[in-house]
């Protein structure tokens, strides 16, 4: 009876591994994504951006403060923040 207890105990831990919802691997090229389209929507020349903030499956959007400056010349405009929302479903992003 432990014997059966044992494997099976060892089965589930070993099964456990792979019931993770999304590997490193996928939450980087998310995370790479999201800064792509926002930094490219943003205007911005070039823009540092925060760590995504992650919102809950209902929501479906990540959120990337960007920092930096716009426009050229004399009217350039330093010290900008803007924050982008970014559409997990749709892919697109709003400044």
């Amino acid at each position: 009876m432990i014997k059966i207890m044992t494997i099976a105990a060892t089965a589930m831990l070993v099964s456990a591994q792979f019931a993770a919802a999304s590997s490193d691997a996928a939450w980087n090229a998310l995370f790479a994504k999201v800064n792509g389209t926002c930094i490219g929507q943003s205007g911005m020349d070039t823009p540092e951006a925060t760590a995504p903030i992650v919102f809950d499956d209902a929501t479906g959007k990540v959120a990337v403060l960007l920092r930096g400056s716009m426009g050229k010349g004399k009217s350039k405009v330093k010290n900008v923040n803007l924050i982008c929302l970014y559409d997990k479903k749709t892919g697109k992003a709003s400044i």
